[in-house]
């Protein structure tokens, strides 16, 4: 791996067991600089802990350990998040970052644009490349791949099914796969988009748009688009708005201040999806955050220069820094209209939205991070994963207000809640007890992302029992 400084790089997901083999991938701290820890993905054999394979999007001819005096492909797209097994087709679902740093590709290398925001799909015993599909070309927005494929066997309408691979994005597109071969199932348009002109950039002249499948909180803003929470918010968006270059999701970077929406946070993250199979719904939550940016000369970036969450990124190896800073009022409200974070159902055999309503109130939140307690629907950003039931219900916790919910998959409706001592970013987990027969909803509650508010808790709630 070579040298890798404190918090350059550590797991995020948990490791992937896939046959014989434990397969383990790792986050890159983004944006320090070039040339930072591999991207290189493991598999070890669960017999004898020993190396199985190693893919290494830098140089894919060594599938052992490196030489002796050499690393792996140092700065590479990573796996950050959940990878998804086919046993019956051996085939491991890599979700890829994007090469190190995010916002400056002019230093990256071929394979890293083959690569990087793409899903990769593996041989399991081998860890030889099947097939892969990108996402994003030559991706500058950091719209990685953040959440675990789902792996479907989708009803054709003729008795039988394909294998699918569905995939969200940051970008606020879902991808349908067909999982054996990497085409797409669900329509995918290769979109003429805008090019920068950064010097020592190149820029990729289409981008890919999922076009059968819902997009979800990632169009293209104008200015009566914008929102305040008073008069004054409002007219200070608008005067941010006009004064920022905006061109639809794939706005290149420049320097001058540019919006980015959706941001790096998404569109869709980490949570994945949850499906009902016995009408193939698929439940999809979002966060609508845009960010502005613009990148800094490298002789004005300050020395101390560590903006990982907002604020200048140093991209240390290039010829520039980056300001990210999220599109936000004066009172820290976002500037679009809400809501700015929901919960869609999409009918998987029709690619077509069944559903969305928004999640999240301002009990928790608020104005410059002042509590409102007010339980008012605006719809907030979410993080976190969901759980659907075969009774009709689908729960989630990742909201900025401290519940779990209970909606109707049908319609939904939120039926019922339960207050959290502390807010949620986990997905929850049921079971039947084997000695009483009763069902368990699970969740654990450390803290939401926008909360100062910690805690360590595991909660659980009984169902009742069918009389």
């Amino acid at each position: 791996m070579g040298e890798i400084k404190a918090g350059y790089y550590q797991q995020t997901s948990t490791p992937l067991v896939a046959g014989n083999v434990v397969v383990v991938g790792g986050r890159v701290a983004d944006n320090f600089s070039t040339g930072e820890p591999p991207g290189v993905v493991r598999a070890y054999d669960v017999h004898t802990g020993k190396l199985a394979w190693a893919w290494d999007p830098g140089n894919p001819n060594l599938t052992g350990e490196p030489p002796a005096g050499q690393t792996y492909t140092r700065g590479t797209p990573n796996v950050w998040s959940a990878m998804s097994y086919d046993a019956k087709l051996n085939l491991i679902y890599l979700p890829t970052g994007n090469a190190t740093p995010d916002f400056f590709g002019g230093e990256r290398t071929a394979l890293d644009d083959k690569y990087s925001s793409s899903i990769v799909a593996v041989d399991a015993t081998t860890g030889q490349v099947r097939w892969h599909y990108q996402t994003t070309h030559h991706d500058l927005w950091d719209f990685d791949l953040p959440s675990q494929p789902l792996l479907y066997d989708l009803p054709d309408g003729k008795g039988g099914t394909t294998p699918v691979l569905v995939q969200t994005s940051k970008q606020g597109m879902i991808f349908m796969l067909n999982r054996a071969t990497g085409e797409p199932v669900a329509k995918v348009d290769e979109r003429p988009v805008p090019a920068g002109n950064v010097k020592g950039e190149r820029y990729s002249p289409t981008q890919p748009y999922s076009v059968g499948m819902p997009m979800i909180g990632n169009e293209t803003l104008t200015e009566s688009d914008m929102w305040g929470a008073t008069p004054v918010d409002l007219l200070l968006c608008r005067i941010q708005f006009k004064e920022m270059r905006h061109q639809g999701v794939f706005t290149p970077p420049g320097e001058d201040r540019s919006l980015q929406y959706p941001g790096s946070l998404g569109g869709m993250n980490w949570g994945s999806v949850s499906v009902d199979p016995n009408n193939s719904l698929m439940f999809v939550n979002d966060m609508r955050l845009g960010l502005a940016n613009y990148m800094v000369p490298r002789a004005k970036v300050a020395k101390d220069a560590s903006g990982i969450e907002m604020g200048i990124v140093p991209m240390e190896g290039t010829p520039f820094g980056a300001m990210r800073e999220r599109f936000l009022s004066p009172l820290g409200i976002p500037c679009q209209k809400p809501p700015f974070g929901t919960m869609s159902a999409v009918d998987l055999k029709t690619g077509k939205l069944v559903w969305q309503v928004p999640v999240g109130t301002v009990e928790d939140t608020g104005p410059l991070g002042i509590r409102m307690h007010m339980p008012i629907p605006i719809g907030m950003p979410t993080l976190g994963a969901s759980l659907s039931t075969q009774s009709g219900l689908l729960f989630f916790a990742g909201t900025q207000d401290f519940y779990l919910r209970a909606f109707d998959t049908a319609n939904g409706k939120e039926i019922w809640k339960s207050r959290l001592p502390v807010g949620s970013q986990s997905g929850p987990m049921t079971y039947v007890s084997p000695k009483t027969g009763k069902q368990y909803i699970i969740i654990n509650a450390g803290g939401a992302r926008q909360s100062p508010d910690r805690g360590d808790y595991i909660i659980a709630y009984a169902l009742p029992q069918q009389k």
